[in-house]
């Protein structure tokens, strides 16, 4: 089994709204909860009671695609509104993301980091300090998990920034990404996803849920071709559709009637119903 640690602040953990895109199930990908491997079902973070969709998903069905005989884990570390400060290295959340790696290590081979954080250091100036800070932290992170070659893809800030609701808060984005280029291009295994053309919720500052699929496709891109996604990819929508475009196998069909009973959106006669033709079928 293979894992990927998820790490950054909200657009990481994710703030799309569930119900405006189709859920992704697969058995195949997994999530550390609680200290065993979940079944992934969405929102994959718990820092808010907000949380929902995020890059994550759609970056495992890639995976999943081009790896069909294993598996994949995502390790949930990400928390909203933390700056590149609270990722200190003797900051607990740091602290945290490398014992949930640790622990995820013990029954599965970390292949990479997913990074989405930003906003909060994209005001005041705080673009100055950031790239020392972030190159630190990426090098803590290998050296704590005992793997210097390690692969960390850095997703880029979305260039709706700076202009309307909570997004006024963060007009220096583009210092950022422009760090993030720069790290990308000096530091080995780095890899960038851009920002570009995604679009946000009502807020002005979390990515929509339908940009987050794209956005995991971009991940992946970076991730599995090893190279800095500058632009837009020209097959991205029809990556996302194909991610959706899959027959559900039998497992994955009776854990969808499971979820859908216990949100209360079908009722116990209903549940039993469905639950017999998937047994018999």
């Amino acid at each position: 089994m293979k894992s990927v640690l998820l790490i950054g602040q909200s657009n990481m953990a994710g703030r799309g709204f569930l119900d405006d895109v189709e859920p992704i199930i697969n058995e195949k990908i997994k999530v550390l909860k609680n200290g065993r491997w979940q079944f992934m079902d969405e929102p994959i973070h718990s820092d808010r009671s907000v949380a929902g969709v995020g890059p994550a998903a759609s970056f495992a069905a890639e995976w999943i695609a081009a790896h069909p005989n294993e598996t994949l884990g995502l390790i949930p570390c990400a928390d909203g509104g933390t700056s590149i400060e609270d990722w200190s290295t003797n900051q607990p959340l740091t602290r945290h993301a490398i014992s949930e790696a640790k622990f995820a290590m013990e029954t599965s081979e970390i292949i990479g980091i997913l990074w989405h954080q930003g906003e909060s250091d994209s005001n005041n100036g705080n673009f100055k300090q950031y790239k020392d800070k972030l190159i630190t932290l990426i090098h803590h992170f290998r050296n704590e998990l005992h793997n210097e070659t390690l692969p960390f893809v850095i997703g880029g800030l979305g260039d709706y920034l700076g202009k309307t609701g909570f997004g006024k808060s963060a007009p220096e984005y583009a210092e950022i990404n422009k760090i993030f280029e720069e790290i990308c291009t000096s530091e080995s295994n780095c890899y960038y996803a851009n920002g570009i053309g995604l679009q946000a919720n009502p807020d002005g500052i979390h990515i929509n849920a339908k940009s987050q699929r794209i956005f995991g496709v971009r991940y992946y891109d970076a991730f599995s071709k090893r190279h800095n996604v500058v632009k837009p990819l020209a097959n991205e929508q029809q990556r996302v559709a194909q991610i959706y475009d899959r027959k559900l196998t039998k497992n994955e069909q009776l854990y969808v009637q499971f979820a859908l009973f216990s949100k209360n959106k079908i009722s116990f006669d209903t549940f039993n119903e469905r639950m017999a033709t998937l047994h018999n079928s």
